[in-house]
C-alpha cells in the first residue's frame, strides 16, 4: 500500500478536490476554480436539494463515499462532521490524499472561518473574501428591531432561536420565537400566531403524512403574514443564505 500511495501521490500534482457532503460541496462550488473539482455529492446535483444543482451537475457526482471519489483522482478530500468515519480519512491519507473535515457550523462566524478555511485548502485564503464581504454587507444593514417570526417546515418542524438559520434570520429583522420541541403547533397558530411566518418550500410538492396538518383551513388563513422561503439553502444555513438574507432585507426594509 505505500509504494501505491506513493504513485497516486505523484500522480496527483493538479489539485483535484472531492466533496461527499452537501455542505462542503457548496463551499467548494463557490470557492473553487471549474478545474480543481474533481466531484461533488450527488445530492448537489438533485435540484430538489441544492440551489447550485446547475453549478454541480457540470462535474462528475459522488455517492457520498471514498470509494465512489475515488476515480476522478482526487488530492484534497472535503466533508463534514466525519463523514464517511475515521476509516474514509485514513484510507484517504494513505493514498495520499489530504483531507479536511469540517465540523458543523454553529454560527456565521464559524460559516465564514470554514470559507477561509477551505479557501486556504484550495491554496488562496483570499477567495472567501468576496463573500465575507458579502455577509460583512448583510450585518451592516441588519435592521436595530425584529419581527416576530417562526420558521415553519415540513411537519411543523422550527428553528431553536440559537440555531444558525436563526442566526441568519436576525440578520433580516427577523426573531426566531422560542417554541415547545422546536415545533409550531396549529394551538399556537390559533391562539399565540407569530407577526410572520417564514415557510420553507422545501420539496413542498412531496406529500407526506406529517405534513398534512399545513392544509388545515387555519394555516391557510394565516397566508397573508407567510413568507416563502428556499428551503434548499436552509439545509446547511451555510454561504448560499447570502443570497436568502438579502432578498429578505429588500422585502422589508
Amino acid at each position: 500500500m505505500p509504494a501505491f500511495a506513493s504513485l497516486w501521490a505523484a500522480s496527483a500534482a493538479a489539485l483535484r478536490v472531492a466533496s461527499l457532503n452537501l455542505c462542503t460541496d457548496e463551499y467548494l462550488l463557490l470557492l473553487a476554480k471549474p478545474g480543481e473539482i474533481a466531484s461533488v455529492s450527488h445530492l448537489s446535483r438533485d435540484p430538489r436539494e441544492s440551489v447550485l444543482w446547475r453549478e454541480a451537475r457540470r462535474h462528475a457526482a459522488n455517492a457520498g463515499s471514498l470509494e465512489r471519489a475515488l476515480q476522478p483522482r482526487p488530492t484534497l478530500l472535503l466533508t463534514m462532521g466525519g463523514g464517511g468515519g475515521r476509516s474514509t480519512a485514513l484510507l484517504a491519507r494513505r493514498l495520499g490524499i489530504r483531507v479536511l473535515d469540517l465540523p458543523y457550523p454553529a454560527s456565521i462566524a464559524d460559516v465564514e472561518r470554514q470559507s477561509v478555511r477551505v479557501a486556504a485548502a484550495l491554496g488562496d485564503p483570499r477567495r472567501a473574501l468576496p463573500l465575507l464581504r458579502q455577509v460583512a454587507d448583510l450585518h451592516r444593514k441588519a435592521p436595530s428591531k425584529a419581527r416576530d417570526v417562526a420558521f415553519l417546515g415540513g411537519g411543523g418542524l422550527s428553528l431553536d432561536p440559537a440555531a444558525l438559520g436563526a442566526q441568519w434570520m436576525r440578520l433580516a429583522g427577523l426573531q426566531q420565537r422560542a417554541l415547545a420541541d422546536g415545533r409550531l403547533s396549529l394551538e399556537t397558530l390559533a391562539t399565540r400566531p407569530p407577526q410572520l411566518l417564514l415557510r420553507s418550500d422545501y420539496r413542498s410538492g412531496q406529500w407526506s403524512r406529517d405534513a398534512a396538518w399545513l392544509r388545515h383551513p387555519l394555516v391557510r388563513r394565516l397566508e397573508r403574514r407567510t413568507v416563502r422561503v428556499d428551503g434548499r439553502s436552509w439545509t446547511c444555513a451555510g454561504l448560499p443564505m447570502i443570497a436568502e438574507v438579502r432578498r429578505l432585507q429588500e422585502r422589508f426594509r
